[in-house]
């Protein structure tokens, strides 16, 4: 019955940490406008973190470089278990037009575990609100 309990705050009130890897911050912007009383995330319990201490969900967008790659690999390790990454954006899904770049290593799989993939180029807020849900459901 508690693993249940806890299994169902997880769902109900995720927190977030927004990270960017080095992308031209569309989705960046696009993210944040889903945060915003317009999208009204927070009905969905989603709240944005500051600290990775704190946060359920890394929400990356961009491709890797070689200069994010320590820092998102320990911003990662730092995020409490259970752990979920979401890659928002063509860019973070594969390394999108920066792909084959000399300090691109692609996507955020290839630097840490995605467990979902919002594309587009910029992803719509609506779009990372549904990837954002569909996560949820899969917790």
């Amino acid at each position: 019955m508690l693993d249940g309990l806890i299994r169902w705050a997880r769902r109900k009130s995720p927190w977030i940490l927004h990270f960017n890897t080095g992308g031209c911050n569309g989705c960046d912007i696009e993210l944040l406008d889903a945060l915003t009383p317009r999208f009204d995330v927070e009905r969905l319990g989603i709240l944005q973190k500051a600290t990775p201490r704190h946060a359920d969900v890394l929400v990356c967008a961009g491709p890797v470089t070689r200069q994010a790659r320590d820092r998102l690999l320990r911003i990662y390790e730092q995020m409490p278990e259970p752990k979920w990454v979401v890659a928002i954006g063509s860019c973070a899904c594969s390394g999108g037009v920066f792909r084959g770049c000399y300090n691109v290593l692609g996507g955020i799989d290839q630097v840490i575990p995605v467990d979902m993939y919002v594309p587009g180029c910029p992803t719509k807020p609506e779009a990372i609100i549904d990837g954002l849900v569909k996560l949820l459901e899969g917790i």
